[in-house]
C-alpha cells in the first residue's frame, strides 16, 4: 500500500488544496494544505476496482436492492467493532453533517439547546444554529496533556432547555478515544437530563496502535431508547466526496421519527457511494485501514516530536483520527501573530482553533494524512517560523 507518493491535487476541485489561498492566503503552489479533514492518499485498490467496474459498464442508473450494502455495513461493525447491527436499523444520509442536521430536525425543535463538549468539530455548532437551536457548551478539561470530561462542571452549565447531546467519539480535534467509563458517564448524564444522545463515530476506524474504540451502543446498551449512532466509510477510506453516512437507530420509536423526516426530505444514496462502501467494507479494505493507521501513527510521532521541541508549543498526543491538535498558549502570542507565522512564514493552511468553540483559543488543527515527506517538511517550516523561540 502506497502512502508515500505525492499526488498533485491542485486543480482537481479539491476544497483542501484549491480553496486554501482564498481562505488562508496560502498559495497551493508553494504552500501545504493541512486543514480540511480528507487524506492525500488514494483509497484501497478494492474501491478503485469497484469504480472501474462501474465505468466499464457505462450505465449509471438508479441503484436497486440496497440489502448487500446494508449487509456490508453489518459485517464491518461486527468484525471490526464487535457490534451487532440489525440492517433494518440503518438509514443512509448524505454524509454525517447531513445526518447530524437530520437528527436535530427530527429530535428537537426551534429554541431548544443542544449540548456540545468543546472544543469540538465546528460543523456541529454551525448546523445547530442554522436550524434555530442554541448551543450549550460543556468544555473539556486538559489533564496530563489529554482531554477529560468534567461532569460536575457540565451539571452547572445546563439550563433546562437542552434536549440533545452530540458526542464526538473518537474526539475531533483532540484525538481522544473515550474510555468505557467516560462513555458510561455521558450515557448517565443524558439519562439525568432526558437528552437524546447522538454519537458521531465517523473516526472510529482511525485509531492509533495501542488504543481501542468502543461503540456507544456497546458501552451503554441500556440507553437504546435515547441513542442515535452515526458511522461512515468516508473518513476511514478517504472517500468523503461520496457524501455517504449511516444513522443507526435501534429504538423503534426513534427510528419512526427519523424515517418520517427522511421520507419528507426525499433522501436517497448515490450509486457510486454505495458501490464504494460495499467494496471498502471487506477484508481488503480492513487490511488497508490497518496499514493506514500504522502509517498515520508514524506521521504523528514525527509531527509531535518536532512541534514539542519548540518552547511554548504543545501537540496533543493522538489516540485516534489523523488530526493533530496543537496548543500555542505557552507562547503568550495573540492569534494574529500565530496565524501570521503559520500562514505567511511557514506557508501552511491549518484550521484555526477558535472555530471549534470554547477551549480552542490559541490552538490550531493540522491534518497529518499526507505523505511522510510532507509532514517532515511541515515540521521544518514550523520550526523555522518559530526559530526565534528556540
Amino acid at each position: 500500500m502506497d502512502f508515500d507518493s505525492r499526488i498533485n491535487r491542485i486543480g482537481s476541485h479539491s476544497v483542501k488544496w484549491d480553496s486554501m489561498e482564498a481562505l488562508y492566503g496560502v498559495s497551493a503552489q508553494d504552500g501545504i494544505a493541512m486543514w480540511v479533514a480528507d487524506m492525500d492518499f488514494r483509497p484501497p485498490v478494492c474501491v478503485q476496482t469497484a469504480l472501474q467496474k462501474m465505468l466499464d459498464h457505462g450505465v449509471y442508473g438508479y441503484f436497486g436492492n440496497e440489502q448487500p450494502y446494508l449487509e456490508a455495513v453489518q459485517w464491518w461493525m461486527a468484525n471490526r467493532h464487535g457490534w451487532q447491527v440489525d440492517t433494518s436499523h440503518i438509514f443512509t444520509t448524505h454524509g454525517l453533517v447531513n445526518g447530524t442536521s437530520m437528527c436535530i430536525d427530527a429530535f428537537s425543535k426551534p429554541g431548544d439547546q443542544v449540548v456540545l463538549t468543546t472544543p469540538v468539530y465546528h460543523a456541529f455548532a454551525r448546523v445547530i444554529k442554522a436550524a434555530g437551536r442554541g448551543v450549550t457548551e460543556c468544555p473539556l478539561v486538559v489533564v496530563d496533556g489529554r482531554y477529560q470530561m468534567d461532569f460536575a462542571a457540565w451539571e452547572k452549565a445546563m439550563t433546562g432547555r437542552e434536549t440533545m447531546f452530540i458526542l464526538c467519539s473518537p474526539h475531533n480535534p483532540g484525538g481522544r478515544v473515550w474510555t468505557q467509563d467516560e462513555l458510561r458517564g455521558v450515557a448517565d448524564f443524558c439519562k439525568r437530563h432526558d437528552l437524546i444522545l447522538v454519537s458521531d463515530e465517523i473516526h472510529h476506524d482511525l485509531v492509533m496502535p495501542g488504543h481501542k474504540h468502543t461503540a456507544m451502543a456497546l458501552a451503554a446498551p441500556d440507553i437504546a431508547d435515547r441513542l442515535v449512532m452515526m458511522t461512515a466509510t468516508t473518513k476511514t477510506f478517504n472517500i468523503a466526496g461520496a457524501h455517504l453516512g449511516n444513522v443507526i437507530i435501534a429504538d423503534e420509536a426513534l427510528r419512526a421519527r427519523f424515517a418520517e423526516r427522511m421520507n419528507a426530505m426525499g433522501i436517497s444514496a448515490n450509486s457510486f457511494g454505495l458501490h464504494m462502501v460495499m467494496a471498502a467494507y471487506s477484508p481488503g479494505g480492513a487490511a488497508w485501514v490497518d496499514a493506514a493507521c500504522a502509517y498515520l501513527g508514524g506521521n504523528a510521532q514525527i509531527f509531535d516530536a518536532g512541534l514539542n521541541a519548540i518552547p511554548g508549543i504543545k501537540s496533543m498526543k493522538l489516540e485516534a483520527t489523523y488530526l493533530a491538535w496543537v496548543s500555542f498558549e505557552g507562547l503568550g502570542m495573540d492569534q494574529d501573530e500565530i496565524n501570521r507565522r503559520i500562514q505567511k512564514s511557514a506557508k501552511i493552511a491549518a484550521n484555526h482553533g477558535v472555530s471549534f468553540g470554547t477551549g480552542g483559543q490559541a490552538h490550531m488543527r493540522f491534518n497529518l494524512a499526507t505523505p511522510r515527506a510532507v509532514v517532515v517538511e511541515a515540521v521544518e517550516r514550523l520550526q523555522k517560523a518559530f526559530a526565534d523561540l528556540q
